[in-house]
């Protein structure tokens, strides 16, 4: 598929979503929409796949009859298979296609109201896991699309036209599934994901960190790397950062992340599946990552996060018996967790992994308690491996600068830390944006460890010292511009020329005036 037939498909797909715009807020007709498509990829894989094994016997899924003796043999023997290799099952009639047609059928007599069969079906995506490994992975997946909202439509009637609609519009796109090469339907989802971000406002940093943003940690975290066992991500929103990664290397044989938020925990289980990540291969848990982690005991070869900035957290003084925080002596405060995330982020970080996390620019300075922490990472454990700076206005719902700290257990240059400023190199808009040259030059700069003038420093762990632990970037790279030098001498001569000037000038027109018989301005 060419570029602009992608440009094309997001483009038809964000029309489609259009059609509920006028109903609901941004927040709840992404999730009819994403839903939606979710629903019709599950199906389109569904066919796909029993089509396959009905090859053999020359049939297809769709001319199974339900009700048949032979058609329920066939049915059963296909679901079977179906849950184990897709984690999920539909029956023909339940097949998107097949519903929308029922619901844009004008023919005479036959009924077009499919809102309780298209509810029942959503359900029964997930009550056919029940039981099996992938039950946690489609348990309440669809439990924010409730058909039967006045959101949709006053009535009954309104509501079924609006989703019919939709749904017709969606059943004309073809999603190209069996070109498995091809992962367009998920850079589509990810597109209308960044598009709802966009239209949300602060509350888009919940669930999206912008795609510039994600490729930068992305690489970071991937460097000297075509294979990762496995990636975190402790405030994974829609899952799109670890998803990120995965296009940096050839293979990640395991996700694994945790979101607060109970939609969009489920979105970012519809996203994991979407791009073709098999349900075996990601757990994605639903619940606060500071005060239940979920993955106690794992570690991670590679770690990313864009955490809420300086969030509240409990910090409650059971902590400091906690794995995660007793070997500092002292807890985040509780007012701002950018450094509990880290600690805990850490704590998961394999001995042969990188961890990238976006902070605010107070976390490089901020004294007190994150004083103390920033001092044990560097001067007890020196784990800071770079200080990236990034420009002011990057991301969804606040201008605020941040930066990225990179972290590793077992640093190839153990003598200095790596400070990268490129706050100043940023496409300006509405909102900023880092060109493709600008990520490139960071990651050039990090991999190869550069130091370039008014860009980047290498700073040794005594001068970090020095500094009291400051990581104030320009503390280390000094983007000093000097000014241009002042002769007052020519200065002072060139003021008594205009003086000269303006005196002549005036006697001029002081004679014009005369001649005039008019009065002087002076």
């Amino acid at each position: 598929m060419s570029e602009d037939q992608k440009k094309q498909l997001e483009q038809q797909l964000w029309n489609i979503a259009n059609t509920l715009r006028g109903k609901m807020n941004a927040d709840e007709f992404r999730d009819y929409i994403l839903g939606f498509i979710f629903y019709k990829y599950l199906a389109e894989k569904m066919e796909i796949y029993a089509n396959t094994i009905l090859k053999a016997d020359k049939i297809k899924y769709k001319e199974l009859k339900e009700n048949a003796k032979q058609g329920k043999e066939y049915i059963e023997a296909i679901k079977e298979e179906s849950l184990e290799k897709l984690g999920y099952f539909l029956k023909p009639s339940e097949l998107f296609s097949e519903v929308a047609k029922r619901g844009n059928s004008d023919v005479e007599g036959e009924n077009n109201f499919i809102l309780e069969d298209l509810q029942k079906i959503l359900n029964n995506i997930q009550l056919s896991t029940m039981g099996t490994d992938s039950e946690e992975d489609f348990d309440h997946l669809f439990e924010d699309m409730d058909l039967n909202s006045t959101k949709l439509g006053k009535t009954p009637e309104a509501r079924n036209e609006i989703i019919a609609k939709v749904l017709s519009h969606l059943d004309k796109i073809d999603f190209k599934l069996e070109q498995t090469e091809l992962d367009v339907l998920g850079d589509a989802y990810e597109y209308l994901i960044g598009q709802f971000a966009s239209g949300a406002g602060k509350k888009a940093g919940e669930f999206y960190t912008p795609q510039e943003v994600s490729k930068v940690l992305a690489k970071i975290v991937t460097t000297g790397k075509s294979k990762l066992k496995s990636v975190y991500d402790p405030t994974c929103g829609s899952g799109s950062l670890l998803l990120r990664v995965a296009k940096e290397v050839k293979e990640v044989s395991n996700f694994y992340g945790q979101e607060m938020n109970r939609t969009t925990y489920n979105l970012a289980r519809m996203n994991m599946i979407l791009h073709g990540v098999h349900y075996r291969k990601f757990d994605i848990k639903q619940e606060d990552t500071l005060e239940h982690p979920q993955h106690n005991g794992k570690q991670f070869e590679a770690i990313v996060a864009n955490p809420p900035f300086s969030a509240e957290w409990s910090a409650n003084q059971l902590f400091t018996s906690d794995d995660r925080f007793n070997q500092y002596g002292k807890l985040a405060p509780s007012s701002k967790a950018d450094y509990a995330f880290v600690q805990h982020m850490i704590h998961h970080l394999a001995e042969n992994g990188t961890m990238a996390i976006v902070l605010p620019h107070g976390a490089l300075f901020r004294s007190g308690a994150e004083q103390h922490i920033r001092k044990y990472l560097i001067e007890d454990r020196n784990y800071l491996d770079a200080v990236i700076g990034l420009p002011a206005n990057l991301f969804y719902g606040t201008p605020i600068p941040t930066c990225i700290m990179v972290f590793k257990k077992c640093k190839e240059n153990p003598n200095d830390v790596l400070f990268i400023n490129a706050a100043e190199h940023f496409e300006r808009g509405t909102q900023n944006t880092l060109r493709q040259e600008d990520i490139d030059r960071i990651i050039t700069t990090y991999r190869e460890r550069k130091v370039v003038e008014k860009y980047s420093s290498l700073a040794t762990l005594d001068i970090i010292a020095e500094n009291e632990y400051n990581l104030n970037i320009p503390r280390y790279v000094n983007t000093f511009e000097e000014q241009e030098s002042i002769d007052i001498l020519d200065v002072a001569k060139q003021l008594r020329s205009l003086e000269k000037e303006m005196k002549d000038t005036d006697a001029e027109l002081t004679a014009f005036c005369k001649e005039l018989k008019i009065d002087t301005p002076f």
